[in-house]
């Protein structure tokens, strides 16, 4: 069952949840209640397998414009604002951490501002569609701050080389940019285009079995944290695994009797 959330609004239809960041009058920029929600919302499809995708997007044409340093403090009153910040900037890393190995598949919707922590989470997303005029930064050097919980992601996303030069510049790119720098991954103008390319990922994903999904993301994000063969050991595991699950069996079948699996009805 999904939480009640102030911050966010929920849509759950035909196995895809999407989750809008619902903060407008701060152009989606995330608080600590939002971080919470999330991680909440998160943690409750974590072993459903009938929510095959989740959509992340920003009310009102705006993506999220970062962390919204205002609202460190909420919840915190008996902490100091130092331990405040602390607290923040770390429950995000936990956050953001979580979505990227959520077992669902996670696309980004990219318009307008997609800030800071809006750029993290555009990093750690399976599929990414981009505005052509969206307007992505890590401002955080040019404030005096670092993006300390996105660094790592962004790196993982784009390089080193490129991931230094958009941080300790506080460079601006827009979608094309990010598109050709591999942050995004399909183009549109408009949201109307961008509803169709939504459209036509989700038609992919449904093809895909979703244990095979959650399984193949565990496995790709073990690269570079687990030892080569280890992780090839695993791998085998894995496969053997799922050659004996119901997906498994019904997606040979289905293809021997030249039809389509039952998840992809």
């Amino acid at each position: 069952m999904l939480p009640e959330c102030k911050e966010l609004l929920l849509d759950l239809a035909e196995g895809v949840l999407t989750i809008t960041l619902n903060r407008p009058q701060k152009r989606n920029a995330m608080n600590s209640a939002l971080v919470k929600e999330m991680m909440a919302v998160f943690d409750s499809i974590y072993d459903d397998r009938s929510v095959r995708a989740v959509v992340l997007q920003g009310a009102e044409g705006t993506f999220c414009a970062g962390g919204d340093i205002s609202g460190m403090n909420d919840g915190e009153a008996d902490v100091s604002p130092e331990q405040a910040a602390w607290n923040f900037n770390r429950s995000f890393g936990h956050m953001i951490t979580q979505v990227n190995s959520a077992p669902q598949v996670v696309i980004t919707l990219l318009e307008g501002a997609v800030l800071g922590g809006g750029f993290g989470l555009a990093c750690i997303s399976d599929v990414a569609i981009a505005d052509k005029n969206a307007m992505l930064s890590m401002p955080e050097t040019g404030l005096g701050i670092i993006p300390a919980q996105i660094a790592p992601f962004v790196v993982a996303r784009i390089g080193l080389t490129q991931a230094r030069r958009l941080a300790l510049l506080g460079e601006r790119v827009d979608g094309e940019a990010a598109t050709q720098l591999g942050i995004a991954h399909y183009l549109t103008e408009g949201r109307e285009a961008m509803n169709a390319q939504l459209a036509e990922v989700l038609k992919k994903v449904r093809r895909c079995a979703p244990q095979a999904n959650a399984d193949t993301k565990t496995l790709m994000l073990q690269v570079g944290v687990v030892e080569h063969e280890t992780l090839l050991d695993g791998a085998a595991d894995m496969f053997s695994a799922s050659l004996r699950r119901d997906e498994g069996q019904e997606g040979t079948k289905a293809f021997m009797e030249k039809r389509k699996p039952f998840w992809a009805q």
